[in-house]
This record gives structure tokens, C-alpha cells and sequence, in this order.
């Protein structure tokens, strides 16, 4: 028995959820990470990232400087709840 069009459009639609249920938790880390990294505004987040000059941010970045933004930027950041969240987010 062939599958037919129709059988073939549910076996993808199902795919991506295939694909999400088996997302890890250091995959889910790196996620929140990068999104974290994406709301901030300035080029200095974290302090591995790059100036415009090249040069690396270190005590210059948001992450080190009190008050303010506090970017997520390493994995030992990222709890338990964090990780609920986004896959609750992305269901």
C-alpha cells in the first residue's frame, strides 16, 4: 500500500512536534541564551561578545555591570523554570 498525498501532508505536519518533544535541556539552555542575547540592544551582553572594535567586552558588558540589563549569557544561569517556560512557550 502506497502512501497517499494526504497521508504523506500529516506524517510532516507531525514532524516538527516529533522535533520538539525530543529538544534537550542544555538544547533548551542554548535557546534562552540566544534569545536573551537577542533583546539586548547594545553589542556588549556578555562578556565573551565583541566590541564594534573587535575587542572583547569583558568588565565592559551588560552581564558584568551591576544594575540595568542582566543578560542571560552562560548555561548555569538558565533554572529549572526557565527552561518549563520556554518549553511551554514553544509547544
Amino acid at each position: 500500500m502506497k502512501p497517499t498525498g494526504i497521508a504523506l501532508f500529516f506524517i510532516f505536519l507531525m514532524m516538527p512536534v516529533a522535533q520538539a518533544a525530543t529538544t534537550t535541556d542544555a538544547e533548551i539552555r542554548q535557546a534562552v541564551i540566544q534569545e536573551s542575547l537577542a533583546a539586548y540592544p547594545g553589542p556588549c551582553p556578555c562578556p565573551y561578545n565583541t566590541m564594534r572594535n573587535g575587542r572583547a567586552c569583558g568588565r565592559r558588558s551588560a552581564y558584568s555591570r551591576p544594575g540595568g540589563y542582566a543578560p542571560i549569557c552562560y548555561p548555569e544561569q538558565v533554572t529549572p523554570a526557565m527552561i518549563q517556560d520556554y518549553q511551554a512557550r514553544h509547544r
